[in-house]
């Protein structure tokens, strides 16, 4: 919306995603992504739009405008080959902060029980309807989701992807909150660096950087926990993680890059095997996947693009 001497953007929710599946999505969710744009820009303004004003009984908010010549998309960076390890460090830098800063907080604890809507938007599409596309991993898959549905420690983003995150002249910038939810932090990590691995897929010849953004992203972000056993935390994202690969294959809202069998194919493989024998640390993880990768490119000559 452009305005005499300033531009906005104002922000509505859709009761039906753009999505090839059917997904219904409660319109409550705009009052939360308000909710969590606010609680962000008290402790970290530069890093999201600024919030000028909310209309609850029409579902609409206005934030400050952010022009694209100043803050690209990190996704369009990704897969121009632009794949800068500083970005992903800053990224866990921002999500560790903010999950410490809401961490054991009662009040936000009490404003975000938006377990519904969290169930509708990311459990069920994700996880549930992967599970129901895999019908030998279901019970891991059931297992991962109330785990994560009954965990509850810091306020969640719920949509930590690329196509989110802004690389402003201060640092990233966070987007599209609406999934926003106090709950499972290990989500928010794992969500991100889940697109990292499968972006390796497709942008080979940055390959090494985007493994390397990966695991400097989780280790930044582990330096920040201190509302639990680092540990704990890394276990449970590490154990989710290929949960979420599978579901970016099989689930109700699959990357739209990964256009080949082969691809995906390897992902189904790799993700069931992780799903199966768990890995304890996001390092292990890291590791089998660029083990895959190794494997595959011996054995095919090389990743189709």
């Amino acid at each position: 919306m452009d305005l005499p001497g300033r531009s906005l953007c104002v922000k509505r929710a859709l009761a039906r995603l753009r999505v090839a599946a059917e997904w219904q999505a409660p319109l409550s969710r705009n009052a939360y992504e308000w909710a969590w744009m606010r609680f962000a820009s008290r402790h970290r303004p530069d890093s999201v739009p600024e919030p000028l004003a909310h209309d609850v009984e029409a579902g609409i908010f206005a934030m400050a405008y952010l022009p694209p010549e100043r803050y690209p998309m990190w996704k369009a960076q990704l897969l121009d080959g632009d794949v800068r390890v500083a970005t992903a460090a800053a990224v866990g830098e921002l999500l560790g902060t903010l999950h410490a800063r809401s961490a054991g907080d009662s009040a936000l604890a009490a404003e975000f029980a938006t377990d519904d809507n969290f169930h509708a938007l990311r459990i069920e599409p994700y996880l549930l309807a992967t599970a129901a596309a895999h019908s030998t991993l279901s019970d891991v898959l059931q297992g991962l989701a109330d785990r994560t549905a009954t965990t509850h420690l810091a306020l969640v983003h719920g949509d930590v992807s690329p196509k989110n995150i802004l690389v402003g002249p201060s640092g990233p910038v966070l987007l599209d909150a609406e999934c926003a939810w106090y709950g499972d932090p290990a989500f928010d990590l794992a969500f991100c660096l889940n697109h990292l691995l499968l972006k390796s897929l497709v942008v080979r010849g940055r390959r090494a950087e985007l493994l390397s953004s990966a695991r400097v992203l989780a280790e930044e972000y582990i330096r920040y926990v201190d509302w639990e056993p680092r540990p704990a935390v890394e276990a449970r994202a590490a154990s989710l993680l290929p949960a979420l690969l599978l579901a970016r294959v099989d689930g109700k809202s699959p990357v739209e890059y990964l256009t080949d069998e082969a691809q995906r194919l390897f992902v189904r493989e790799v993700a069931a095997a992780l799903l199966r024998t768990p890995a304890h640390a996001t390092a292990d993880l890291f590791d089998a996947w660029t083990t895959a990768l190794g494997a595959q490119t011996e054995s095919d000559g090389c990743l189709p693009d």
